[in-house]
Protein backbone atom coordinates (compact mmCIF):
# COMPACT_ATOMS: atom_id res chain seq x y z
CA UNK A 1 0.00 0.00 0.00
CA UNK A 2 0.88 3.65 -0.83
CA UNK A 3 2.49 5.85 2.17
CA UNK A 4 1.17 9.51 3.11
CA UNK A 5 1.19 10.67 6.14
CA UNK A 6 -1.83 12.65 5.48
CA UNK A 7 -5.33 12.49 3.28
CA UNK A 8 -7.23 14.29 1.26
CA UNK A 9 -10.47 12.33 1.81
CA UNK A 10 -13.25 13.89 3.30
CA UNK A 11 -16.38 12.80 4.48
CA UNK A 12 -19.96 14.00 4.57
CA UNK A 13 -22.87 12.08 6.57
CA UNK A 14 -25.67 11.22 4.33
CA UNK A 15 -28.77 13.93 4.98
CA UNK A 16 -31.69 11.58 5.62
CA UNK A 17 -34.67 12.21 3.39
CA UNK A 18 -38.16 13.78 4.89
CA UNK A 19 -39.40 11.90 7.20
CA UNK A 20 -36.24 9.59 8.14
CA UNK A 21 -34.97 9.01 11.40
CA UNK A 22 -31.59 7.45 10.07
CA UNK A 23 -28.18 8.18 11.94
CA UNK A 24 -25.90 6.53 9.42
CA UNK A 25 -24.39 6.30 6.11
CA UNK A 26 -21.68 8.94 4.74
CA UNK A 27 -20.43 9.43 1.32
CA UNK A 28 -16.44 9.34 1.13
CA UNK A 29 -15.77 12.15 -1.23
CA UNK A 30 -11.25 12.64 -3.31
CA UNK A 31 -10.58 9.12 -2.46
CA UNK A 32 -8.56 7.66 -5.41
CA UNK A 33 -9.70 3.44 -4.57
CA UNK A 34 -7.10 2.43 -7.28
CA UNK A 35 -4.53 4.15 -5.06
CA UNK A 36 -5.40 3.94 -1.51
CA UNK A 37 -2.53 5.11 0.59
CA UNK A 38 -2.12 3.88 4.58
CA UNK A 39 -3.85 7.34 5.64
CA UNK A 40 -6.59 6.96 3.20
CA UNK A 41 -7.76 3.83 4.58
CA UNK A 42 -7.61 4.83 8.08
CA UNK A 43 -10.14 7.88 7.07
CA UNK A 44 -12.16 4.99 5.22
CA UNK A 45 -11.96 2.62 8.32
CA UNK A 46 -12.88 5.22 10.67
CA UNK A 47 -15.72 6.92 8.12
CA UNK A 48 -17.28 2.95 7.83
CA UNK A 49 -17.45 2.09 11.59
CA UNK A 50 -18.32 5.00 12.28
CA UNK A 51 -21.03 5.64 9.34
CA UNK A 52 -21.65 1.55 8.96
CA UNK A 53 -22.18 2.51 5.47
CA UNK A 54 -20.10 4.43 3.03
CA UNK A 55 -20.90 5.37 -0.57
CA UNK A 56 -17.89 6.36 -3.12
CA UNK A 57 -19.51 7.71 -6.33
CA UNK A 58 -18.47 8.43 -9.86
CA UNK A 59 -16.23 4.92 -9.69
CA UNK A 60 -17.08 3.34 -13.13
CA UNK A 61 -13.26 3.11 -13.91
CA UNK A 62 -12.61 0.50 -10.66
CA UNK A 63 -11.90 -2.83 -11.23
CA UNK A 64 -12.82 -6.11 -9.51
CA UNK A 65 -9.11 -5.93 -8.38
CA UNK A 66 -9.31 -2.67 -6.51
CA UNK A 67 -12.75 -3.75 -5.39
CA UNK A 68 -11.15 -6.84 -3.89
CA UNK A 69 -8.04 -4.96 -2.66
CA UNK A 70 -10.48 -2.31 -0.82
CA UNK A 71 -12.48 -5.03 0.88
CA UNK A 72 -9.21 -7.13 1.73
CA UNK A 73 -8.06 -4.40 3.63
CA UNK A 74 -10.52 -4.10 6.72
CA UNK A 75 -9.28 -8.02 6.90
CA UNK A 76 -6.01 -8.27 5.50
CA UNK A 77 -5.35 -12.15 6.72
CA UNK A 78 -8.87 -12.95 4.64
CA UNK A 79 -8.68 -14.02 1.02
CA UNK A 80 -11.77 -16.32 0.26
CA UNK A 81 -15.00 -15.47 -0.49
CA UNK A 82 -17.18 -15.29 2.57
CA UNK A 83 -19.65 -18.06 1.22
CA UNK A 84 -16.70 -20.42 0.25
CA UNK A 85 -17.96 -22.79 -2.38
CA UNK A 86 -21.73 -23.05 -1.10
CA UNK A 87 -22.89 -21.14 -3.80
CA UNK A 88 -21.67 -24.42 -5.83
CA UNK A 89 -24.78 -26.56 -3.80
CA UNK A 90 -27.73 -26.35 -6.65
CA UNK A 91 -30.01 -26.40 -3.57
CA UNK A 92 -28.71 -23.05 -1.44
CA UNK A 93 -31.43 -20.05 -1.83
CA UNK A 94 -28.45 -18.20 -2.91
CA UNK A 95 -27.43 -20.64 -5.62
CA UNK A 96 -29.34 -18.72 -8.52
CA UNK A 97 -28.39 -15.06 -7.75
CA UNK A 98 -24.60 -14.57 -7.89
CA UNK A 99 -22.13 -15.96 -11.05
CA UNK A 100 -18.32 -16.28 -10.33
CA UNK A 101 -15.70 -13.47 -12.07
CA UNK A 102 -13.02 -15.73 -13.27
CA UNK A 103 -10.38 -13.59 -13.59
CA UNK A 104 -11.32 -12.07 -9.77
CA UNK A 105 -13.20 -14.98 -8.02
CA UNK A 106 -13.75 -13.20 -4.36
CA UNK A 107 -15.83 -11.06 -6.70
CA UNK A 108 -19.31 -11.86 -7.60
CA UNK A 109 -21.97 -10.77 -10.13
CA UNK A 110 -25.35 -9.78 -9.54
CA UNK A 111 -28.58 -8.24 -11.36
CA UNK A 112 -31.16 -8.50 -13.96
CA UNK A 113 -31.62 -9.84 -17.75
CA UNK A 114 -29.58 -10.92 -20.40
CA UNK A 115 -25.59 -9.70 -20.87
CA UNK A 116 -23.42 -10.89 -23.98
CA UNK A 117 -20.18 -10.24 -22.10
CA UNK A 118 -18.95 -8.80 -18.83
CA UNK A 119 -15.78 -10.00 -17.16
CA UNK A 120 -15.11 -13.24 -18.59
CA UNK A 121 -18.43 -14.23 -18.36
CA UNK A 122 -20.16 -15.04 -21.60
CA UNK A 123 -23.59 -15.05 -22.76
CA UNK A 124 -25.03 -15.13 -19.26
CA UNK A 125 -28.62 -14.61 -17.78
CA UNK A 126 -28.89 -12.72 -14.46
CA UNK A 127 -31.91 -13.27 -12.21
CA UNK A 128 -33.26 -10.13 -9.67
CA UNK A 129 -33.83 -12.30 -6.71
CA UNK A 130 -38.10 -11.76 -6.75
CA UNK A 131 -39.69 -12.02 -3.30
CA UNK A 132 -42.43 -14.42 -4.64
CA UNK A 133 -40.05 -16.75 -5.23
CA UNK A 134 -39.22 -16.85 -1.38
CA UNK A 135 -42.18 -15.00 0.46
CA UNK A 136 -45.23 -17.26 1.76
CA UNK A 137 -47.70 -14.93 0.49
CA UNK A 138 -46.25 -12.45 -2.64
CA UNK A 139 -47.81 -9.61 -3.72
CA UNK A 140 -50.40 -10.30 -6.94
CA UNK A 141 -48.60 -10.37 -10.12
CA UNK A 142 -51.24 -7.74 -11.44
CA UNK A 143 -49.61 -5.14 -8.65
CA UNK A 144 -45.80 -6.51 -9.34
CA UNK A 145 -44.82 -3.13 -11.32
CA UNK A 146 -46.10 -0.96 -8.95
CA UNK A 147 -45.47 -2.69 -5.01
CA UNK A 148 -42.47 -4.47 -3.84
CA UNK A 149 -40.86 -6.01 -0.38
CA UNK A 150 -38.12 -6.69 1.32
CA UNK A 151 -36.92 -9.55 -0.37
CA UNK A 152 -34.94 -11.00 2.94
CA UNK A 153 -32.99 -8.82 5.77
CA UNK A 154 -29.60 -10.90 6.36
CA UNK A 155 -26.28 -10.50 7.47
CA UNK A 156 -24.05 -11.48 4.06
CA UNK A 157 -22.00 -14.80 5.66
CA UNK A 158 -22.40 -18.67 4.88
CA UNK A 159 -23.28 -19.36 9.19
CA UNK A 160 -21.31 -22.60 9.11
CA UNK A 161 -17.93 -23.34 9.11
CA UNK A 162 -16.86 -19.75 8.18
CA UNK A 163 -16.93 -16.72 10.04
CA UNK A 164 -18.94 -13.65 8.60
CA UNK A 165 -17.12 -10.68 6.65
CA UNK A 166 -16.11 -7.88 8.32
CA UNK A 167 -17.50 -5.81 5.26
CA UNK A 168 -19.13 -5.97 1.88
CA UNK A 169 -18.45 -4.05 -1.25
CA UNK A 170 -21.15 -3.29 -3.73
CA UNK A 171 -20.62 -1.81 -7.14
CA UNK A 172 -23.12 -0.49 -9.35
CA UNK A 173 -21.96 -1.08 -12.95
CA UNK A 174 -25.31 -0.63 -14.91
CA UNK A 175 -28.70 0.80 -13.55
CA UNK A 176 -32.01 0.71 -15.28
CA UNK A 177 -33.80 3.55 -13.77
CA UNK A 178 -37.87 3.73 -13.74
CA UNK A 179 -40.41 4.77 -11.73
CA UNK A 180 -40.32 3.93 -7.64
CA UNK A 181 -42.38 1.67 -6.60
CA UNK A 182 -44.58 1.71 -2.77
CA UNK A 183 -42.63 -1.19 -0.43
CA UNK A 184 -45.40 -2.73 1.76
CA UNK A 185 -44.88 -4.83 5.18
CA UNK A 186 -47.79 -6.82 4.47
CA UNK A 187 -47.82 -7.52 8.28
CA UNK A 188 -50.82 -5.87 9.44
CA UNK A 189 -49.06 -2.90 10.61
CA UNK A 190 -49.75 -0.62 7.57
CA UNK A 191 -46.63 0.42 7.15
CA UNK A 192 -44.80 1.38 3.66
CA UNK A 193 -42.09 2.95 2.08
CA UNK A 194 -41.64 4.24 -1.02
CA UNK A 195 -38.34 3.08 -2.71
CA UNK A 196 -36.41 3.45 -5.61
CA UNK A 197 -37.12 0.15 -7.96
CA UNK A 198 -34.36 -2.55 -6.91
CA UNK A 199 -32.97 0.15 -4.13
CA UNK A 200 -30.39 -1.80 -1.64
CA UNK A 201 -32.46 -1.52 2.05
CA UNK A 202 -30.43 -0.79 5.30
CA UNK A 203 -31.22 -0.77 9.21
CA UNK A 204 -28.67 -0.33 11.75
CA UNK A 205 -28.15 -3.20 13.74
CA UNK A 206 -26.95 -0.57 16.43
CA UNK A 207 -29.96 1.30 16.48
CA UNK A 208 -32.13 -1.74 16.54
CA UNK A 209 -30.35 -2.53 19.97
CA UNK A 210 -30.60 0.77 21.12
CA UNK A 211 -34.30 1.37 21.03
CA UNK A 212 -34.90 -2.46 23.07
CA UNK A 213 -35.79 -2.18 26.57
CA UNK A 214 -33.45 -2.76 29.58
CA UNK A 215 -34.56 -6.18 30.09
CA UNK A 216 -34.34 -7.06 26.41
CA UNK A 217 -30.85 -5.35 26.07
CA UNK A 218 -30.22 -8.17 28.49
CA UNK A 219 -31.18 -10.80 26.88
CA UNK A 220 -29.59 -9.67 23.70
CA UNK A 221 -26.06 -9.13 26.03
CA UNK A 222 -26.36 -12.77 27.21
CA UNK A 223 -28.20 -14.99 24.18
CA UNK A 224 -26.41 -16.52 22.01
CA UNK A 225 -27.74 -17.78 18.66
CA UNK A 226 -27.18 -20.79 16.76
CA UNK A 227 -27.60 -21.22 13.23
CA UNK A 228 -28.52 -24.06 11.21
CA UNK A 229 -25.83 -26.39 9.25
CA UNK A 230 -25.74 -25.42 5.49
CA UNK A 231 -28.48 -22.87 6.82
CA UNK A 232 -29.34 -21.40 2.96
CA UNK A 233 -29.72 -25.22 2.13
CA UNK A 234 -31.97 -26.08 4.65
CA UNK A 235 -34.41 -23.18 4.47
CA UNK A 236 -34.25 -23.78 0.55
CA UNK A 237 -37.87 -25.04 0.53
CA UNK A 238 -39.54 -22.75 3.50
CA UNK A 239 -40.98 -19.18 2.98
CA UNK A 240 -40.26 -15.81 4.82
CA UNK A 241 -42.65 -13.41 6.22
CA UNK A 242 -44.14 -10.67 4.44
CA UNK A 243 -41.85 -7.94 6.19
CA UNK A 244 -38.54 -10.24 4.83
CA UNK A 245 -37.53 -10.66 8.51
CA UNK A 246 -37.48 -14.16 9.07
CA UNK A 247 -39.32 -17.63 7.86
CA UNK A 248 -42.86 -18.87 8.64
CA UNK A 249 -42.78 -22.03 10.72
CA UNK A 250 -44.81 -24.48 9.11
CA UNK A 251 -42.26 -27.15 8.69
CA UNK A 252 -40.97 -27.02 5.62
CA UNK A 253 -37.00 -27.30 6.50
CA UNK A 254 -35.42 -30.08 5.03
CA UNK A 255 -34.61 -32.80 7.64
CA UNK A 256 -30.47 -32.60 8.97
CA UNK A 257 -30.25 -36.08 6.77
CA UNK A 258 -31.15 -34.24 3.69
CA UNK A 259 -28.78 -31.99 3.88
CA UNK A 260 -25.05 -32.45 2.92
CA UNK A 261 -23.03 -33.76 5.48
CA UNK A 262 -22.86 -31.78 8.84
CA UNK A 263 -19.77 -31.64 10.92
CA UNK A 264 -20.47 -30.31 14.32
CA UNK A 265 -17.61 -28.50 14.80
CA UNK A 266 -18.33 -26.17 11.96
CA UNK A 267 -22.22 -25.29 13.06
CA UNK A 268 -22.02 -21.52 14.20
CA UNK A 269 -23.25 -20.57 17.96
CA UNK A 270 -22.51 -16.73 17.82
CA UNK A 271 -23.05 -13.97 20.11
CA UNK A 272 -26.55 -12.39 19.78
CA UNK A 273 -24.69 -9.00 20.17
CA UNK A 274 -21.54 -8.08 18.03
CA UNK A 275 -19.37 -5.49 19.22
CA UNK A 276 -18.22 -2.86 16.68
CA UNK A 277 -14.26 -2.24 17.23
CA UNK A 278 -13.66 1.54 16.85
CA UNK A 279 -17.00 3.00 18.70
CA UNK A 280 -17.49 0.20 20.84
CA UNK A 281 -21.62 -0.08 20.33
CA UNK A 282 -23.03 -2.55 20.23
CA UNK A 283 -25.51 -3.95 17.12
CA UNK A 284 -28.13 -6.40 17.64
CA UNK A 285 -27.06 -8.66 14.92
CA UNK A 286 -29.12 -11.59 14.00
CA UNK A 287 -29.62 -13.57 10.04
CA UNK A 288 -33.29 -14.26 10.99
CA UNK A 289 -33.73 -17.09 8.10
CA UNK A 290 -30.93 -19.13 9.82
CA UNK A 291 -31.45 -18.97 12.96
CA UNK A 292 -32.45 -22.56 15.04
CA UNK A 293 -31.67 -22.34 18.19
CA UNK A 294 -31.14 -19.69 21.34
CA UNK A 295 -28.71 -20.32 24.26
CA UNK A 296 -29.73 -18.61 27.38
CA UNK A 297 -27.40 -17.40 30.10
CA UNK A 298 -28.89 -20.09 32.24
CA UNK A 299 -27.52 -23.08 30.27
CA UNK A 300 -31.12 -23.08 28.69
CA UNK A 301 -31.68 -24.16 24.99
CA UNK A 302 -34.41 -22.85 23.10
CA UNK A 303 -34.91 -25.40 20.29
CA UNK A 304 -38.71 -24.92 19.49
CA UNK A 305 -37.89 -23.38 15.55
CA UNK A 306 -41.22 -21.51 16.02
CA UNK A 307 -40.80 -20.04 19.75
CA UNK A 308 -36.93 -19.25 18.44
CA UNK A 309 -38.29 -17.00 15.48
CA UNK A 310 -40.85 -15.21 17.34
CA UNK A 311 -38.73 -14.11 19.63
CA UNK A 312 -35.85 -12.89 17.13
CA UNK A 313 -38.71 -11.05 15.22
CA UNK A 314 -40.09 -9.32 18.14
CA UNK A 315 -36.78 -8.12 18.89
CA UNK A 316 -35.83 -7.18 15.30
CA UNK A 317 -39.30 -6.00 13.65
CA UNK A 318 -39.06 -1.97 15.77
CA UNK A 319 -35.63 -1.73 14.48
CA UNK A 320 -37.01 -1.70 10.28
CA UNK A 321 -39.78 0.52 10.88
CA UNK A 322 -39.84 2.77 8.10
CA UNK A 323 -38.03 5.60 9.17
CA UNK A 324 -35.18 3.74 10.29
CA UNK A 325 -34.68 2.50 6.53
CA UNK A 326 -31.88 3.77 4.43
CA UNK A 327 -33.30 2.58 0.48
CA UNK A 328 -30.09 3.17 -1.76
CA UNK A 329 -30.90 5.14 -4.91
CA UNK A 330 -28.12 3.57 -7.14
CA UNK A 331 -26.46 5.53 -9.73
CA UNK A 332 -23.92 3.63 -12.11
CA UNK A 333 -20.65 4.22 -10.67
CA UNK A 334 -21.62 4.33 -7.20
CA UNK A 335 -20.07 1.59 -4.40
CA UNK A 336 -21.38 1.34 -1.38
CA UNK A 337 -19.21 -0.71 1.37
CA UNK A 338 -20.96 -1.90 4.46
CA UNK A 339 -20.29 -3.04 8.17
CA UNK A 340 -21.71 -6.09 7.71
CA UNK A 341 -21.38 -6.64 11.76
CA UNK A 342 -23.13 -4.08 12.00
CA UNK A 343 -26.05 -3.66 9.86
CA UNK A 344 -28.29 -6.19 8.05
CA UNK A 345 -29.41 -5.45 4.26
CA UNK A 346 -32.12 -6.66 1.61
CA UNK A 347 -32.90 -6.25 -2.33
CA UNK A 348 -36.01 -4.67 -3.11
CA UNK A 349 -37.76 -4.47 -6.50
CA UNK A 350 -38.86 -6.12 -9.76
CA UNK A 351 -37.84 -5.71 -13.17
CA UNK A 352 -39.07 -7.51 -16.68
CA UNK A 353 -36.68 -9.69 -18.20
CA UNK A 354 -35.58 -7.12 -20.78
CA UNK A 355 -34.27 -4.72 -17.78
CA UNK A 356 -30.38 -5.38 -17.69
CA UNK A 357 -28.82 -4.43 -14.05
CA UNK A 358 -24.78 -5.44 -13.30
CA UNK A 359 -23.45 -5.27 -9.98
CA UNK A 360 -20.43 -6.29 -8.31
CA UNK A 361 -20.30 -7.50 -5.47
CA UNK A 362 -17.54 -8.88 -2.89
CA UNK A 363 -17.04 -9.53 0.84
CA UNK A 364 -14.57 -12.09 2.43
CA UNK A 365 -15.34 -14.62 5.05
CA UNK A 366 -13.53 -13.04 8.17
CA UNK A 367 -10.25 -14.42 9.43
CA UNK A 368 -11.85 -14.33 13.20
CA UNK A 369 -14.81 -14.45 14.74
CA UNK A 370 -16.89 -11.08 15.26
CA UNK A 371 -16.46 -9.57 18.62
CA UNK A 372 -19.05 -10.07 21.52
CA UNK A 373 -20.20 -7.73 24.06
CA UNK A 374 -17.83 -8.61 26.74
CA UNK A 375 -14.54 -8.05 24.33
Amino acid sequence: MPHRTTSSITVQKIDPPSGSDIDFGAEILGADLENITESDFEVIRQALYENSVILFKNQHNLTPRAQYELTRLFDPAATGYGHGKTLDVKRSVLHPDLKTIPHQPQVQVIGNGPVASFEGLENITLKHPHHNKFHKYPVSADEDRDVTRFFRWHIDAALYDLEPPRVTSLMAVKVPKSEKQTLRYDDGTGDELLVPRGSTAFVSSYRMYDILSPEDKEFARTTKVQYAPHPYVWMSPARSLSDGLGMVSDGAELKYEDLPPIEEEKVKILPMCWKNPVTGKLALQIHPSAVEKLHLADGTVIDDLKEVREIVHRLQRPGIAPKFVYAVDWDEGTMAVFNNHGVLHTVTGSFTPEEVRIFRQCNLASSEAPLGPDA
